[in-house]
């Protein structure tokens, strides 16, 4: 599995901890399939950082905070975040490319330009 598709799956256990916060890693396993080595790390960084991830979305989505959006964006949102402040080895602009893919897949239309814009400043507040 490559690391668009593990970004992904960190993407879907992400989302599905929003729900169910306890047992997500195996209830995903034992219903989908084995979990990545990028994938867990990605889910369990996320995890661990969720409330430093939603205050980075609160200064920089306008008008939004992280309770508000929809548990699509939030999981996107939180993950690419993650990538850009804690994983040197990806680059922020790709980071942000997977992101908006993410959510023109899995999001509500139009949806992936607000993510692209939070992004944005959350990298060049980085640099």
């Amino acid at each position: 599995m490559n690391r668009t598709e593990q970004r992904e799956q960190a993407f879907c256990l992400v989302f599905q901890s929003l729900f169910h916060n306890d047992e997500t890693l195996a209830i995903y396993e034992e219903n989908v399939a084995a979990v990545g080595d990028f994938a867990r790390e990605l889910f369990e960084g996320v995890s661990s950082r969720e409330q430093e991830l939603d205050d980075v979305i609160n200064k920089y989505s306008k008008g939004w905070k992280a309770n508000r959006l929809p548990k699509v964006n939030l999981a996107i949102l939180r993950l690419a975040i993650y990538e850009i402040k804690y994983l040197d080895d990806v680059p922020n602009s790709v980071a942000i490319n997977e992101a908006v893919e993410l959510a023109k897949k899995y999001s509500g239309e139009g949806d992936y330009s607000f993510i692209n814009g939070i992004l944005g400043s959350v990298a060049k507040g980085e640099e």
